[in-house]
Formats: structure tokens, sequence, C-alpha cells
């Protein structure tokens, strides 16, 4: 059966990956010379190429020990996307103001961590689903929260505020926190190169994101 690992693609190899966020757009073109253009995917989806990552032929057994515990494209993983993995921009330490994940009612129990990319003409949301254990901080109406008074589990995101301390009405609540990305391999089949003694790669590891 299909199922989810909660286990990282090895750090050392995910630091010399390429890739990021990918869209599609259908773009048709007019007979007046103009076009029209409209989104395809509500949101983003993630794509990398891991295979520049290995530099030794321990990284590559390691890569390939990875993929057959996974069994090829079968079950997912956690990969740490090298430039977007906080609340925040990569040189910045999170804070639990950062994010803003929602209103309190006095009743709402739970709340989804989000990300938001935005500037002055519009901005999207993206829904966080994989958090780093032990990164996630909250705030309620600016207060930084005592992390006894929340839950927050880290295979969904979801963050439950304890009996007693739940939000009151109007109460704003912020995230600030680490994530990882939730990705499968996009290949069935590793193509290895031993180029030289103690050395080898992989040309290419394609992983593609897994929307929540």
């Amino acid at each position: 059966m299909t199922a989810f690992h909660e286990v990282r693609f090895p750090l050392r190899v995910a630091l010399g990956v390429s890739g990021g966020p990918v869209r599609r757009t259908d773009i048709v073109n007019l007979s007046n010379g103009r076009e029209q253009r409209n989104a395809r995917w509500r949101h983003a989806r993630r794509s990398y190429d891991a295979g520049s990552g290995v530099k030794s032929l321990a990284d590559l057994y390691e890569v390939l020990a990875f993929f057959e515990a996974r069994r090829g494209q079968l079950h997912g993983f956690r990969f740490h996307d090298p430039l977007d993995w906080k609340s925040c921009s990569p040189i910045q330490m999170p804070q639990a103001t950062d994010q803003m994940i929602g209103t309190g009612d006095g009743v709402t129990v739970q709340f989804q961590l989000v990300k938001t990319y935005a500037d002055a003409a519009g901005g999207v949301v993206r829904t966080i689903a994989k958090p780093v254990v032990g990164t996630v901080q909250i705030a309620v109406g600016g207060v930084v929260v005592a992390t006894d008074r929340y839950l927050c589990d880290a295979a969904s995101g979801m963050v439950s505020f304890q009996p007693g301390h739940v939000p009151g009405p109007g109460a704003e609540i912020r995230a600030g926190f680490e994530f990882d990305v939730p990705v499968r391999f996009d290949i069935d089949r590793i193509d290895i190169n031993l180029s030289a003694f103690n050395a080898g790669s992989i040309p290419a590891i394609p992983l593609t994101e897994i929307l929540p």
C-alpha cells in the first residue's frame, strides 16, 4: 500500500540540489494578437533534481539505499528545500509572529500552519504539512504562547490548543517554524555511473512534491 514515510532525504545530498516551484499556465493566442492566460493549477508544485548533490561513493550508496527503502515512486518522504525551509527568509531566524494562520473565535481549537508569499500586487497561501519537530512557535494577539498550551502534529502541520487555552474572539494567531517538503521520487529507475575509483554519480534524481 502507498504510504508516507516520515524520514528525510539525506541532507548532505539535498544541499546540492536544483529546483523550485513549478506552475502550469494555459496561454491562448487570440486572432487580434492578444492573449488570454489561465492557471491550470491552483497551487505551485515543487520539483527538484538531487543528482548534482551526489559527490562521493558514500553519497551514492546512501541515495541508493534510500530509493530502495521507498520502493521507487511508491512511498513519499520529507525533503529539505535548501532555499525555502522557514516561516521567514533563509537569512532570518523564525519568530512566533512570522505567519498569520488564523483568527480566534473562542471555539475553534485547530489551525493549519501556512506560509504566505505576497507583495503589493497579490499573494498566495501555501499549506505547510510537514513542520520540523520542536521548531513551531505560536503567538496569540502578539503574545508568545507557552509550548505546553498547544500541540503541533508534525505529520499534518495542524496546531491544536489545549483545553482552557483556546484563542478568544478576534485574537490573531501567528506562527514561526521550520518545515520540510513532502515529496516522492519521480522515477522508478536509478542509473548509476561509477566513473572513477571511490567516486560515482547519478545523472538525475528527480523529486516531485506531494500536495496535501
